[in-house]
């Protein structure tokens, strides 16, 4: 009986062969399907569907009122490009990249607030509805499945929650094995386009002299077998060059975004996934992002699965990793140990993310730690200084780390361990690793807001 209905389903290679050729269209009639005041999903990074994007784009002025879904854009979105009016289209984040921040500093888009580890169920308990599901999937197998590829996240529950399903087949897709969710079969498709565009990078940022310094803060913490879930840019990559110099061996990855950094401690030996209490020999990952040459290397990796979001932020599934670090940035700190990590005042930057899953996730499991990254202060374009720690926010800063969970904060001054600490303490220990320049503001700053010590530390 369970091969009858196996056959039935998926039947021969000419049965699926078949249906992809019904099902077959070009996406300038794929995209008819879109109706005014739909939502459509786009998903999430590198299953931006390029060619259904421009198709749809194309739409503008025909179509009213129809609302799209993304996050972390990394190429040019047209839906937004060519309707900068937003007379057809609304564009809405669930996070962000530089090219997002362009968006919304120019009212192009909208940010939708969200924990990455909820972001799935928002889709499944009906909060965000999907009338069309647009999505790039690897070439089909002679089974008629697309694996999903670089996406795992909430892939499944975006789908799920569709009316009608487009896929855009991209042969440049890597075929990535999961533990769930991993991939759609043929029957279960309205329509498919073909695309052979490149899907989109982004190259791993240089680290910088700074970058090398907070990296050099946190390496002490480090220690053989630990399982590293690291966020992108200059800072991870500083510390993934540390560690492949170093002598640290048997790392494991268990990591929302995977990106080159962790490539080259593939590539150095360090990660093995030996020590780890979950998928012990896998690395895990939900979304990637990175270059070709990553891609590549994932491949029909047996060394790798994806994961749906829900489980790999879940902090209840990071607390049986023992020996977890987490560490990713965050823009601004306040005396008090509240951590900003989305925007500049009312200037809005990146998302909640995976920030307060992996804080909280890191903290529950055994020798766990979690380190929140940043510069010290920065220099605007007129040439003015200004601390990254700062007395207390005022000016509309968004709160992504409550002080209650404020973990290891780092700048190039230093570490701020700020668990258990009172609030006198913290002002303290924040300030040591402030800018010296801002350093004597800061303490009068304490004093006024009753959190200094007269015995502290001048």
């Amino acid at each position: 009986m369970y091969i009858k209905k196996y056959e039935k389903r998926f039947g021969d290679d000419m049965n699926v062969q078949e249906l992809y050729k019904q099902k077959l269209r070009m996406p300038q009639e794929a995209v008819r399907i879109v109706k005014n005041g739909d939502w459509i999903d786009y998903s999430q990074v590198c299953s931006f569907p390029q060619a259904l994007d421009r198709a749809l784009a194309e739409r503008g002025g025909e179509l009213e009122d129809v609302k799209i879904r993304n996050a972390i854009s990394c190429c040019p979105v047209q839906v937004v490009e060519q309707d900068n009016a937003q007379q057809s289209f609304t564009y809405n984040l669930w996070h962000c990249s530089s090219l997002d921040r362009v968006y919304l500093d120019t009212n192009r888009a909208f940010h939708s607030p969200m924990a990455f580890r909820n972001c799935g169920s928002y889709y499944s308990r009906g909060m965000a509805p999907v009338n069309v599901a647009m999505i790039t999937v690897a070439s089909m197998d002679k089974q008629g499945n697309f694996s999903y590829g670089l996406t795992n996240c909430c892939q499944q529950e975006v789908l799920d929650a569709a009316d009608h399903i487009i896929l855009e087949v991209n042969p440049n897709m890597p075929v990535i094995y999961g533990m769930a969710n991993d991939h759609i079969h043929i029957s279960d498709v309205e329509y498919v386009v073909e695309s052979n565009v490149s899907l989109c990078t982004a190259p791993g940022r240089s680290a910088t002299e700074l970058d090398r310094k907070i990296a050099e803060n946190i390496f002490p913490y480090l220690y053989d077998g630990m399982n590293l879930q690291l966020g992108i840019g200059g800072i991870p990559n500083a510390l993934g060059e540390l560690i492949a110099a170093s002598d640290l061996k048997d790392l494991g990855m268990h990591t929302e975004l995977m990106s080159d950094g962790y490539l080259e401690l593939y590539k150095a030996g360090k990660i093995t996934n030996k020590r780890k209490n979950l998928q012990r020999h896998k690395g895990v990952f939900s979304i990637c992002l990175g270059s070709t040459e990553l891609y590549k290397f994932l491949h029909y990796n047996q060394d790798i699965l994806s994961a749906p979001m829900s489980y790999v932020n879940n902090p209840e599934v990071i607390r049986q990793l023992d020996n977890f670090v987490s560490i990713n940035g965050c823009i601004a700190v306040d005396l008090y140990g509240q951590v900003s990590s989305e925007s500049s005042g009312i200037r809005h930057i990146s998302g909640t993310g995976g920030q307060l899953d992996f804080v909280t996730g890191a903290y529950m499991a055994t020798e766990g730690k979690a380190f929140l990254t940043m510069a010290s202060m920065h220099v605007d374009k007129h040439g003015c200084k200004h601390s990254h720690v700062v007395p207390r926010f005022t000016a509309g800063d968004i709160i992504t780390t409550p002080r209650t969970q404020a973990p290891y904060l780092v700048t190039e001054y230093g570490v701020a361990h700020l668990s258990g600490l009172t609030t006198w303490q913290r002002a303290e220990a924040l300030i040591s690793i402030a800018h010296p320049d801002f350093r004597e503001e800061l303490i009068q700053s304490a004093e006024v807001q009753g959190i200094w010590r007269k015995s502290n530390k001048k």
